[in-house]
C-alpha cells in the first residue's frame, strides 16, 4: 500500500487505463460509453475526498453505491447506479437501478457488473490488517471482482473511523494507492418514537421471546419496538444492520453476552461508533453471510421486523416503488422474510402505520398497484392491531388484514373490494 496526496491520487486516476472500455456493459445504452465501473462505500461511509479524486479525474464514469447520501456527483457524465436508491440518487438525471434481493447483489458486483475501480473508506490498520469500519455490506465481493479483472482498490483512511472486526478486515497489500484524512463520520440521531410507532413496536415486542434472534433496520417503528423489549433476557442480533438501539439493549443487560453481534452495516450516535471501535463481540459480515436465508434459517427464534409503503389484502408488500418510480429497493426484506420463516420459531412481520400521514391515504390497500416486494409474511403490523397471514387461507389472511390491521376509515371500502376480489 502506497500513501499518496489527493493530487497524486487525481493525476493517477487522469492516467488510468481502466478496463471498462473493453468490458461489455450489460447496463450501458447501445450508443453510449458510460465510461468505468467505481464501486464506493455507501450509507454514512462514503469516502467524499476520495470521490471527489474520482470526479475530477474521470469524464465519465459509473458509480455504484448502496443507499447513497446526498452529495453524490450528478453532472452530465455520471452515471448513478445502485441496487438500493438511497436519497443521494432519487433524484439524479443519470439513475441506472438494477433491481436485486441484498443477498443476491455480491454475485452481481463479482460477476455480472465487476467494478474497475473499488473506492474504501477505512480505519487506519492494525497489525498490517486495514477495517472497513461501519460498512462491510457488497465490498467483498466487488473488491474480489475488481481484482480479479486487473482493476484498482484505492482507500481512504480515516483515523476516525472505528475498527471492526470479522469481515472487515482486508490486507494492506491488496490497496495499490491510500488517502489519508481525518473527519468525523456523518452520525444519525434516534428520533422519539411517536404515538403510533410506540403502539406498533410494542405489539411487535409482545410477540418476541426471550432468547429470539432480532432483525430489524433504522426507523421510528423499529426503535420503538427495540425499546419496548427491555424486560427481555439472552436476547441476540443477526442483521443487515444495526443502530443505537441494540447499544441501548446492551446496557440494560437485555442481550445474550456470550453470542457475537452480527451485522453488514450500521450507523448511528458518535457513541455508538465509540462502542463498536475494537469490540470483539461485534461481527462485521459480508452481504452473502449476513443475508442468506439459509444461515438467517439456522439463527434461534429468529424475529425479522420490516416496513413497507402499503399492503394489499393478499398480503402483498410494497416496500420499493412511488407511482412506479424507483423509491428504495428490495433491500434485504426478501431475504430475512425467507429465512425467518423457515427457522423453527422464527416470525416475520410488516410493520407501518394503518394510514400513510403525508399521502392521506390507508396503507392497506385492495390491490397493490406497484410492483410487490414480499409476500407471505407471518403477520402485518398496525397501530390498530396484528393481522396474522401466516398458515391461513387467502379469505382468512384478508379478512384479519380489514378486522385487524386497516384504519376505521376504509374497512368498509376494503370488504367491498374483498368481494369484487373473491376475498369475502
Amino acid at each position: 500500500m502506497r500513501i499518496v496526496s489527493v493530487d497524486e491520487l487525481t493525476r493517477h486516476l487522469s492516467g488510468l487505463k481502466l478496463s471498462a472500455q473493453t468490458h461489455e456493459n450489460p447496463n450501458a445504452h447501445p450508443d453510449h460509453d458510460p465510461g468505468p465501473r467505481v464501486v464506493v462505500s455507501g450509507n454514512m461511509a462514503v469516502p467524499w475526498e476520495g470521490l471527489e479524486c474520482v470526479d475530477r479525474a474521470l469524464e465519465r464514469y459509473i458509480l455504484h453505491a448502496l443507499n447513497a447520501p446526498p452529495g453524490i456527483p450528478t453532472r452530465e457524465g455520471v452515471t448513478a447506479e445502485t441496487c438500493f436508491v438511497g436519497a443521494g440518487m432519487r433524484k439524479h438525471p443519470a439513475l441506472s437501478y438494477v433491481p436485486s434481493r441484498l443477498s443476491l447483489v455480491p454475485v452481481l458486483l463479482e460477476r455480472v457488473i465487476p467494478a474497475d475501480l473499488v473506492l474504501l473508506h477505512c480505519a487506519p490498520p492494525r497489525d498490517g490488517m486495514l477495517s472497513l469500519g461501519i460498512e462491510v455490506n457488497i465490498l467483498p465481493a466487488a473488491i474480489e471482482g475488481c481484482r480479479r479483472r486487473s482493476g484498482r482498490i484505492i482507500a481512504v483512511i480515516n483515523d476516525q473511523m472505528p475498527y471492526t472486526y470479522g469481515d472487515a478486515q482486508i490486507p494492506e497489500s491488496i490497496i495499490d494507492l491510500a488517502i489519508e484524512v481525518s473527519r468525523p463520520l456523518p452520525t444519525h440521531a434516534p428520533l422519539t418514537p411517536d404515538e403510533d410507532s410506540m403502539t406498533i413496536g410494542q405489539r411487535v415486542a409482545a410477540r418476541v421471546a426471550d432468547g429470539s434472534t432480532l432483525q430489524m433496520g433504522i426507523g421510528g417503528v423499529p426503535d420503538a419496538t427495540l425499546a419496548a423489549l427491555t424486560g427481555r433476557t439472552g436476547l441476540r442480533v443477526w442483521t443487515e444492520m444495526f443502530s443505537d438501539g441494540v447499544l441501548d439493549l446492551d446496557r440494560i443487560g437485555a442481550l445474550d453476552p456470550h453470542h457475537p453481534l452480527t451485522t453488514s452495516f450500521l450507523f448511528g450516535s458518535q457513541e455508538l461508533y465509540d462502542w463498536v471501535d475494537g469490540n470483539h463481540r461485534v461481527r462485521m459480515m459480508r452481504t452473502e453471510h449476513t443475508n442468506d436465508p439459509g444461515l438467517i434459517a439456522q439463527q434461534r427464534l429468529m424475529v425479522s421486523v420490516n416496513t413497507a409503503l402499503e399492503v394489499d389484502l393478499f398480503g402483498q408488500a410494497n416496500a420499493s416503488r412511488i407511482n412506479a418510480r424507483i423509491f428504495s429497493g428490495f433491500g434485504g426484506q426478501t431475504d430475512f422474510i425467507v429465512g425467518a420463516i423457515h427457522c423453527p420459531g422464527g416470525q416475520s412481520f410488516i410493520a407501518l402505520r394503518s394510514w400513510h400521514p403525508k399521502a392521506d391515504v390507508s396503507t392497506i390497500v385492495p390491490l397493490l398497484d406497484e410492483p410487490v416486494t414480499s409476500f407471505q409474511q407471518s403477520a402485518i403490523v398496525t397501530e390498530q392491531g396484528v393481522a396474522e397471514l401466516f398458515g391461513y387461507s387467502q379469505q382468512a389472511q384478508a379478512r384479519h388484514l380489514i378486522r385487524d390491521a386497516a384504519h376505521p376509515r376504509v374497512k368498509d371500502e376494503l370488504w367491498e373490494e374483498a368481494r369484487e376480489l373473491g376475498l369475502a
